[in-house]
């Protein structure tokens, strides 16, 4: 935002403020989301998290919200189709067109490393983090290999997810702004927001909730 702000073009400056925008919209979602998690988990150990998911992956009970927090993901890292910031057609390049060499290595580096990290934390929030999908019928975890199993699964979970953002990139078309952001304060957020007491009143109602660690 700052970089589109310094260019002193109207092109990079648009990008930012769409840039700003949707940051803003989707983090709503990804915090309701994430507090719902927290609310099944009954911590804030993203560790603690991961374990309680060694019965079942809560992208399971919480399918609807682990797709939400895929789609806010793609919306939070400026991937498409919601690379709006950085639209060419109507755009050029967004914030980043005045910037060229490693500025603009840089631009892209902060991006895929976004990508990276928002990917892990769906795999830790959603689909069991490190944890073996097989459990004690893992073949490696027979044969006495333990050392490299929580790397190498997160690895391809965290694989399976990138390469999910590259397939959306390659399927779908841009959305317009005004799409964006009713898909996110009409949609997302009632969805996001509704599902925090719901989830809450089942947990209560079959004396599930956990105390917060």
């Amino acid at each position: 935002m700052v970089a589109g702000w310094a260019s002193n073009s109207q092109y990079a400056f648009l990008g930012a403020l769409r840039s700003a925008a949707q940051m803003v919209s989707y983090e709503v979602s990804l915090g309701l989301i994430l507090l719902t998690v927290v609310l099944c988990a009954g911590t804030l150990n993203l560790t603690e998290v991961v374990h309680r998911q060694t019965d079942v992956w809560y992208a399971l009970p919480l399918l609807p919200l682990a797709g939400l927090f895929f789609v806010s993901t793609l919306a939070e890292t400026n991937r498409a189709p919601f690379d709006l910031p950085e639209a060419e057609a109507e755009l050029v390049a967004g914030y980043n067109v005045e910037y060229s060499a490693m500025g603009f290595a840089m631009f892209f580096l902060g991006e895929y490393a976004n990508m990276i990290l928002m990917t892990a934390l769906t795999a830790v929030l959603f689909l069991g983090g490190w944890l073996s999908p097989l459990g004690a019928w893992d073949p490696l975890r027979v044969l006495g290999v333990t050392t490299v199993l929580p790397g190498l699964w997160m690895g391809v979970k965290v694989t399976a997810l990138l390469f999910g953002f590259i397939w959306v990139r390659a399927a779908f078309p841009r959305l317009r702004l005004d799409q964006l952001m009713r898909l996110m304060w009409k949609c997302y957020l009632p969805l996001a927001l509704a599902f925090v007491p719901l989830v809450a009143g089942i947990l209560l109602g079959f004396d599930g909730l956990p105390v917060l660690a």
